[in-house]
């Protein structure tokens, strides 16, 4: 059996990742999400091993001691969230395609240490300004979170050029095409 490949999503909050992502889950790809682990409970019918691996903060930092995540953050105190490399070595000898939806600094750890296995994609917004508008479109954030999603976004952006392909989504069809093909293509190499 084919060991499977790695895809990395990053992407500023508001650019569209999420709605590529889940299109591309619906294609023929063989994509499987990598589970993460979490410090934090499990939320309504959420199990272990399944939606996440769920950890005390002591367990997570005794496997962050053993070099056990290929990324990892403390989001608030106590509260981890990361990828188990064992895992993913898992789902890659299962044959899994294994796409990663993480932070810009994650995706740059998972591709360091994967290399020419895996491919990272960075979803851009159109513009600053755009992705403002597309946050207060949402009608779910403050004005203070959006300011502050917008202030991250902009370092965020300054990450693009680490990543093997950046992908604009002004316009969502063609986005989701372009992501497609990429993808695509990078799965037969």
């Amino acid at each position: 059996m084919a060991t499977g490949k790695l895809i990395i999503f990053s992407a500023p909050s508001g650019s569209g990742k999420s709605t590529l992502i889940n299109y591309l889950l619906t294609q023929d790809l063989n994509l499987f999400f990598s589970i993460s682990a979490t410090s934090r409970p499990p939320r309504g019918e959420e199990r272990n091993g399944v939606e996440y691996f769920f950890l005390s903060p002591e367990e997570f930092r005794q496997r962050i001691a053993n070099q056990e995540f290929l990324e990892y953050e403390e989001v608030y105190e106590n509260r981890f969230y990361g990828t188990l490399k064992a895992q993913v070595e898992k789902q890659l000898e299962a044959g899994q395609n294994v796409i990663f939806d993480v932070d810009v600094v994650g995706g740059c750890n998972i591709k360091k240490y994967y290399g020419d296995r895996a491919l990272s994609v960075f979803i851009q917004p159109p513009s600053v300004e755009e992705l403002r508008k597309r946050l207060n479109g949402r009608g779910t954030d403050a004005p203070e979170v959006i300011e502050s999603r917008v202030a991250k976004a902009e370092f965020e952006l300054g990450f693009a050029d680490k990543f093997d392909v950046v992908i604009v989504n002004d316009d969502l069809e063609k986005a989701k095409a372009e992501t497609l093909k990429t993808i695509r293509e990078f799965i037969k190499q």
